[in-house]
């Protein structure tokens, strides 16, 4: 069995889980460890086992190891697949003895990162994979980097037959009303987004799609936040993109649409 550890409370790490394991061919293998609340939503997890992580160890380090390494005891699983975060969301990987393990790493604002694991050392991994350009120290902290490929969603039927900009957002409702006024003017407006945003303006209507993915080439323009997954998904379609990039405590947006629209040969990684 291989587990997938995809820490962090949003929609994002388990749909990248689903693309790496799909990328690797480990998908029938695999088991996914998540503290996301989409977990529920079987449309997110297409059917893969899930390990729950205890709401409690949001914020104890040393509670969460504990609790690790008894489940890693227990599930003895034969390989681990770290996303994101190579030391554990709160460093909890770091001090714990693993099983065989590979990382699959996205951009992160890396000093603060290192500033929460506090020094302590990162663990040891087989591969580290590499979806998209890292800072400088982020590759130093890492070693050797694989870059590895992931597939893009199927395109599938409109939303509406009718023109439309597309707001699609998984975060939270003001930011996704600040996305909803950037699209501001268009004829039609269709906002995709787990939750009914309390108030819509009256050309724009909701949906609870997902994926979103197969929906994005109908769109006359495409307007989404700077998250990993919905820059994967629409850089086939750069030139219709309005990207507005949030403020996270680790996940650098900024840096990510810079790179995005970076000249094709220094965006490699």
């Amino acid at each position: 069995m291989i587990l997938y550890y995809a820490l962090g409370g949003g929609l994002g790490h388990i749909t990248r889980a689903r693309k790496v394991l799909a990328a690797l061919g480990l998908s029938e293998r695999a088991t996914l460890l998540t503290a996301s609340r989409f977990v529920v939503d079987p449309r997110v997890t297409g059917g893969m086992p899930v390990v729950r992580v205890p709401a409690r160890l949001g914020h104890d380090r040393e509670g969460f190891r504990r609790w690790l390494e008894d489940m890693l005891r227990a599930l003895h699983p034969d390989e681990l697949i770290v996303d994101s975060f190579p030391g554990g969301i709160l460093g909890e990987l770091c001090t714990l003895p693993l099983p065989p393990a590979r990382h699959v790493a996205r951009r992160l604002s890396w000093p603060a990162y290192a500033e929460r694991l506090g020094g302590l050392p990162l663990p040891r991994y087989d591969v580290v994979y590499g979806l998209e350009p890292l800072a400088d120290d982020h590759v130093a902290a890492l070693g050797e980097v694989t870059p590895l490929s992931l597939p893009l969603g199927e395109p599938g039927p409109p939303l509406t037959h009718k023109p439309h900009w597309l707001v699609a957002h998984s975060g939270p409702e003001r930011e996704l009303h600040a996305l909803i006024a950037h699209a501001q003017g268009a004829p039609r407006i269709v906002v995709v987004s787990p939750r009914r945003p309390s108030r819509l303006p009256r050309h724009a209507g909701w949906r609870d799609v997902y994926p979103v993915a197969p929906h994005l080439p109908h769109a006359e323009r495409i307007v989404t936040a700077a998250g990993f997954n919905l820059m994967h998904e629409t850089s086939p379609l750069r030139d219709r993109h309005t990207v507005v990039p949030f403020a996270r405590a680790l996940d650098d947006q900024f840096a990510r649409l810079t790179s995005a629209l970076a000249p094709v040969n220094d965006a490699c990684p």
